[in-house]
């Protein structure tokens, strides 16, 4: 399960301060996530706008995708020692602890030192690199396959050198009948702001 990781650091959370360890760490009342929520706007530069329930049953929060790409930002160049550093630290010290050993989170991350990356549901994607640069990206149908080759042409539009990363973190294929029939790509010019 692509969030298992995070489900587990939750948990691990809730046992290292002391707060119920049951179901009860999905509410959005329990100190747990009550923390979370009045972490978000430090980490995204504004509160989230809305807190709905994610595919995995935690809490989702709602904020724009320049906010989202600022929260991994400010994760990705936290100072040493600090709560951000170390989740940082934890994603690139085991990127397949993220997102498992073959989805395209974990390669990116192991092609490319320091970054830190999370896809989500409905088709997000985010990272942030040591440098400060960050992207965040939302696929508006929703569909995944989508998602892999936009963030190439958008890490590519910034720079990072991707000559690193494993070619399968892109693969995006297009299937008929259960064969490969065509691929994903990017074929436009990206909008930044």
């Amino acid at each position: 399960m692509n969030c298992s990781g995070k489900h587990s650091g939750m948990l691990a959370t809730c046992v290292a301060a002391g707060w119920p360890s049951d179901v009860s760490y999905l509410s959005q009342e329990h100190p747990l996530q009550r923390h979370i929520t009045a972490k978000i706007p430090m980490l995204a530069g504004e509160p989230a706008a809305h807190i709905g329930v994610d595919g995995c049953g935690a809490p989702a929060h709602a904020m724009s995708l320049i906010g989202l790409a600022r929260a991994f930002r400010t994760i990705a160049t936290a100072p040493l020692g600090s709560p951000a550093h170390r989740v940082a630290q934890a994603m690139t010290s085991h990127p397949e602890m993220v997102g498992g050993p073959t989805r395209d989170v974990t390669l990116l991350m192991q092609g490319v030192p320091g970054m830190v990356a999370k896809d989500g549901a409905e088709a997000v994607f985010a990272v942030g690199l040591p440098d400060g640069r960050a992207v965040a990206l939302k696929v508006s149908d929703g569909a995944n396959r989508a998602r892999p080759p936009v963030m190439q042409a958008a890490l590519a539009r910034l720079g990072v050198g991707l000559e690193k990363v494993d070619p399968a973190t892109w693969d995006s294929p297009v299937k008929g009948h259960g064969r490969r029939v065509g691929l994903c790509v990017a074929a436009g010019p990206l909008v930044t702001s």
